[in-house]
């Protein structure tokens, strides 16, 4: 579908990435609790102080009334175990972080080190911490001729917070085993790539798309300025550059893509009806393209939509190793992909072209059509659990479940699919019982694609 790039979905875009990269750092929030905690620990004896005799005594009441060697030990053991369940929360979520990495997949990691209760729970406990140590500074027996002085009000605080460090560290380890577990997993990952698909292929299926530009055999290369995954595309931005120079761009790599630099990623070229570009402007042109990109040491889910789908196959393929031997695990995959992959049909993939203000097509980004979501989500699969009847009964009932909802440009994708189905099929020597009922579901694919299946067989007459 061809259309222009709105400009909320663009600052949207640009704020997620900041976000995204800020989310999955397990650093900022611990610092900024750290730092507030500093900033109270120092002005909560000084209000002390002022407040002095005037606290009314329905206050005073509530508050730890002790001298100086009673607050000196409340603040101590403060600080002391909360270093120790902190150090107990780091190698929790260490062990986590290894566990994920080697049981389902290193893809993942960017799905623990975002969790905010462990955000939550790290910050609590260091600016427990912290805050403890900065009043303990300000706590004064007299013995060397100063006049003593307790602040009940920042030790009861102090008080109050270890105590929700206690049952803060209850809720995480609680959490912790919830989150490990793959079900809640592959439900996240789930839930984060139908919201990149929200945002990415917005558009729900209409008419054929108009055909594009097609570019000259002299188009001008545009290579990119760095390495790494491509994690985005600046959309105006590189309109802005094709309109500047009266250009038509077409992006060649998809968001995901491992870039090398120095290797073409666009190319470039004069619309029809105006002028080439002078040579002078052409490195200011490829420039100006190239800055568009953004590069990252590992995909996101921004923008990249084949990320939510890599990081669940990756969990399948793994499930299906001989080490780990856990097709349970694969087939619960395929009914989070089958899902999404349902959701994919009704979207406008392909090609989506971006026009200036005069209606000009100027740049042409190459997106992933449903062959190619289908193509990654049964590609492993099929390779590693062909052997498995369970697997490749849930293959087929993935391909009878998208064949419902597919449209006719999408069934020859499923169709090709369904050949490979039944090749693998026809290698194994399943029992006569299995191979029996592996065709029937063939069969139930074929019918789902020719339009004739329901919940319940084939029925006379077909779908509208």
């Amino acid at each position: 579908m061809v259309m222009s790039s709105g400009p909320a979905s663009r600052i949207g875009d640009r704020f997620r990435t900041a976000g995204d990269a800020l989310r999955t750092q397990l650093w900022p929030l611990p610092v900024l609790a750290v730092l507030v905690a500093i900033g109270l620990g120092v002005w909560l004896p000084l209000l002390d102080a002022a407040i002095g005799e005037d606290m009314p005594s329905a206050v005073s009441s509530l508050l730890i009334n002790g001298g100086p060697d009673a607050g000196r030990a409340i603040l101590e053991a403060t600080a002391g175990s909360l270093i120790t369940a902190t150090s107990l929360t780091f190698s929790l979520t260490v062990v986590t972080l290894q566990l994920a990495s080697s049981q389902f997949s290193p893809r993942l990691l960017r799905t623990f080190t975002g969790d905010r209760v462990v955000h939550a729970t790290l910050a609590l406990f260091l600016g427990t911490f912290a805050y403890a140590l900065t009043v303990l500074r300000t706590v004064r027996s007299g013995d060397d001729g100063e006049e003593a002085f307790v602040p009940h009000l920042a030790v009861t605080l102090a008080f109050l917070l270890a105590i929700a460090s206690v049952i803060g560290l209850v809720f995480f380890l609680a959490h912790l085993a919830r989150e490990i577990r793959v079900e809640t997993i592959m439900r996240k990952v789930h839930g984060e790539t139908a919201a990149t698909i929200d945002r990415v292929f917005p558009d729900r299926r209409g008419s054929a798309s108009p055909a594009l530009p097609v570019a000259p055999t002299s188009a001008a290369l545009i290579v990119t300025a760095k390495s790494g995954f491509l994690t985005g595309i600046d959309e105006e931005r590189i309109l802005a550059a094709a309109a500047k120079h009266r250009a038509v761009v077409r992006v060649d790599c998809r968001v995901g893509s491992s870039l090398v630099k120095g290797v073409p990623v666009a190319v470039g070229w004069a619309h029809s009806d105006e002028p080439i570009m002078r040579a002078e402007a052409l490195e200011e042109f490829r420039h100006d393209v190239a800055a568009a990109f953004t590069c990252g040491f590992e995909r996101t889910a921004v923008q990249d939509v084949a990320f939510g789908f890599r990081q669940l196959i990756d969990v399948a393929a793994k499930a299906l190793s001989p080490g780990i031997n856990d097709p349970t695990t694969a087939i619960h995959v395929l009914g989070h992909t089958s899902a999404l992959l349902c959701d994919l049909t009704q979207r406008d993939l392909g090609a989506r072209a971006l026009r200036d203000d005069d209606g000009v097509v100027r740049v042409i980004l190459r997106r992933p059509d449903f062959a190619a979501f289908l193509n990654l989500t049964l590609d492993q699969p099929l390779l590693y659990g062909s052997s498995d009847p369970a697997v490749i009964d849930r293959v087929l009932s993935l391909l009878q479940e998208v064949a419902w909802h597919a449209v006719g440009e999408d069934k020859p994708a499923i169709r090709e699919q369904l050949q490979r189905v039944a090749a693998a099929i026809q290698q194994e020597s399943h029992p006569p019982a299995v191979q029996e009922h592996l065709q029937d579901q063939l069969d139930q694919v074929n019918q789902a694609l020719d339009g004739a299946w329901s919940p319940h067989g084939p029925v006379a007459g077909g779908r509208a």
